[in-house]
Order: C-alpha cells, then sequence, then structure tokens
C-alpha cells in the first residue's frame, strides 16, 4: 500500500464545509494521484482539484455514504482491498481503520446496502460483502470495514478467446428495494441476482439472466420507476434493456440498442462501453465509449422500456472510464482515464445532448463522484 501523500500544489484554502465536492480516483500504477478531492463551483459546476491522496494504490472505484460521512474505495490489484475514509473533513479524507482484504483479485467496483459494502472482482470472476465496522467502544462512529462475511464465486466462460475464458465480475449493486443483489459478469454473459441477507452478511443465488453470448456485459443501472434496468456490453457496444422484478428477484433481457452511431464510409474505431447514467426523470440513458471516445445519448419512452440512440458527442478526453450526474441532472461528468482529467458537461434539458464546459487534470482518472 502507498504512503499518504499532501502535494501543496494540489491543495488549498477557499472552500468551506457546505460546498459540494468531487471525489476522484485514479490508477496510481499509471501516475494517478490516488483519492483527489475538488471543489465544485456551483453556478458553473467547474471542479478545482484542492487535495490528494495516494495511501490506497490503485482506487479505481469509490462510493459514497453521505448518512455516514465515509468514502469507500476498492483497491484494484491482484490481491484486492477496500479502505474507507472519514470525511469529517470533507477536503482531507482520513483513512478509517485498516484495509480490508476482499476476498478476490482485482476488484473493479463497489456499492453499499444495508450496512455493507458489495465488491465485485474481475480477475477471480468473485463478489464479496463486507460489513462496516463500528467503534468497538460503543460511541457509534463507524471505524472502518471487516473482512468478508460471505464471498461468491462465479462459473462459465464466453464465446470470446481473449475475454471470456472463466468468470469476470465487473460490477456488484443492490436493487431498489434493498431485497436483492445483482452481479454483472462480463466473462460468462450473465447478471445474477442474489438474495441479501444484511443480518449475517451473506449472499443466496437466487436467478441468472444470460445476455446475447459475446456481449460482455459490464455495468448496470437502474430506471427511476424501478420496474427497468439497462446493461452494457463492453464487447459489442451495445446497451440491453431489461425487465427488473423485485417481487420474485428476475432480470428478464429484452431489446438490444447500439451505443454507437452507423457506419458511415468505414469502420469505427474497436470500442468498449463502460459507464452508463440515468436520467433522475427517467427520460435519458448516457454510456460512455471507450475507443471511439464519446458520450452515447439515448433516449427512453414514458415508460422506460424502449431505448433510441439519438447521438454521440466527443467525450473532451481520451478513453472515458466513469460517468457521474449532478443531483440535479443538469450536469455530466466524464472521467477520462487515459488523457487524464475530468471533463464537465452541461445538459440540455430538452434533448439530453450534452456541450462540453471545461476539464480539469487528474492522471489516470478511473473515476468520479459528487458529494
Amino acid at each position: 500500500m502507498a504512503s499518504a501523500t499532501s502535494d501543496e500544489s494540489k491543495t488549498g484554502d477557499g472552500a468551506t464545509h457546505g460546498d459540494q465536492r468531487a471525489y476522484i480516483g485514479s490508477f496510481t500504477s499509471a501516475g494517478g494521484w490516488g483519492v483527489s478531492v475538488a471543489t465544485v463551483e456551483p453556478d458553473s459546476g467547474a471542479l478545482t482539484v484542492k487535495y490528494s491522496t495516494d495511501i490506497v494504490e490503485n482506487p479505481s472505484y469509490l462510493a459514497l455514504s453521505r448518512e455516514q460521512g465515509v468514502l469507500y474505495a476498492v483497491s484494484e490489484t491482484p490481491d484486492g482491498y477496500g479502505a474507507a475514509f472519514s470525511l469529517g473533513d470533507p477536503d482531507r479524507p482520513a483513512p478509517l481503520g485498516l484495509p480490508a482484504a476482499v476476498g478476490g483479485d482485482d476488484p473493479t467496483h463497489l456499492s453499499l446496502t444495508e450496512g455493507h459494502v458489495l465488491t465485485a472482482h474481475y480477475s477471480s470472476g468473485t463478489i464479496s460483502v463486507l460489513p462496516y465496522l463500528l467503534d468497538p467502544e460503543g460511541h457509534g462512529t463507524w471505524c472502518g470495514l471487516a473482512r468478508p462475511t460471505d464471498v461468491r464465486q462465479h462459473e462459465g466462460s464466453g464465446p470470446d478467446p481473449e475475454r471470456q475464458r472463466g468468470p469476470h465480475a465487473h460490477a456488484v449493486l443492490p436493487d431498489p428495494s434493498g431485497r436483492w443483489v445483482l452481479a454483472v459478469d462480463l466473462g460468462t454473459d450473465t447478471v445474477h441476482s442474489y438474495e441479501l441477507d444484511a443480518e449475517r452478511g451473506t449472499l443466496r443465488p437466487h436467478h441468472a439472466a444470460h445476455l446475447t453470448p459475446g456481449a460482455g456485459p459490464r455495468s448496470l443501472a437502474f430506471h427511476p420507476g424501478g420496474e427497468w434496468a439497462y446493461v452494457t456490453n463492453e464487447l459489442d457496444s451495445t446497451v440491453t434493456v431489461c425487465r427488473w422484478d423485485a417481487a420474485t428477484g428476475e432480470l428478464t433481457p429484452g431489446a438490444t440498442v447500439s451505443v454507437l452511431p452507423p457506419r458511415e464510409g468505414g469502420d469505427l474505431p474497436r470500442n468498449y462501453p463502460s459507464e452508463l447514467v440515468v436520467a433522475p426523470d427517467g427520460r435519458f440513458v448516457w454510456v460512455a465509449n471507450r475507443g471511439h471516445d464519446s458520450i452515447a445519448v439515448l433516449a427512453l419512452n414514458t415508460t422506460g422500456d424502449q431505448l433510441e440512440l439519438r447521438t454521440t458527442v466527443d467525450c473532451g478526453g481520451h478513453w472515458p472510464r466513469h460517468l457521474a450526474l449532478s443531483a440535479t441532472g443538469e450536469r455530466l461528468y466524464v472521467a477520462n482515464e487515459r488523457s487524464g482529467g475530468v471533463a464537465w458537461f452541461t445538459l440540455d434539458a430538452e434533448t439530453g445532448v450534452p456541450t462540453w464546459s471545461g476539464s480539469v487534470d487528474a492522471p489516470a482518472a478511473s473515476c468520479v463522484v459528487l458529494a
């Protein structure tokens, strides 16, 4: 684990605790700063990086608990681990306890549910449940992460000989009801649903939804209504619309839509969609295209069961790995990994089309979370 650093060129005064922050994760192995803190200018949405710490190696994905005032990170390393940071001072995240091994290799995603952190591990094809730790002296304060109470191993493969020789769990998250956990596996073209026992911190396998062979599902997001979910497919540059039944815990794949424009006079570059986000009002979906280096704008119908690609716009950099929406849905933030920055866009309320507004340097940026 790397030591903590704070470079004066990336620290500064002037922010108050009531101001909005953005937390940026990055790959330290590629020159990233680790976990960085940026202030958010209220009127323009502009980011200014104020502080960074590389105490966690390759914190490629972050999740924020506003209730706890805690930021969680995974270390995307062969012996993966999770870490927690106190945001008592939102400008300087402070480590909470010791890092906790996640029970898998190269964790790529984490989410929060029912007093636990869920983690997905690409190389080992596993997912884990890690409980929050409370102060043992009974002060009611959070003090980090415990070791996993459950680790689930996926099985199988897919038709792509390079990317699907075995399972590759890429995302794991709770459904809107909190009863179920969904795990997206790129290597087996499957979305698994598990029943969560929050008291014991365990997962019971329940259902497996099989997507198009070779699609390579990577990430998933729910419609605000909770009855539909959208899965990005990294290997065939599509999004699959899925019906979600919270009563039965079953995901049913439906129509698939391309996230690339039609070919005009030549082949498009090899493309690997990454993150997707859904508008708070359920009218649009935005998908990050790595390779095409664009943001796909897809329109939803009123019920959420149909998607249509409207356009793509330049992502403001190279290799967009992650997207985040402002709370109001007025702005979109893009972590461009290979060009090393976070760009922000203003979203047209009628068309959903992003307009580039600015960017900030953030080497090897992999994730951005707004507080």
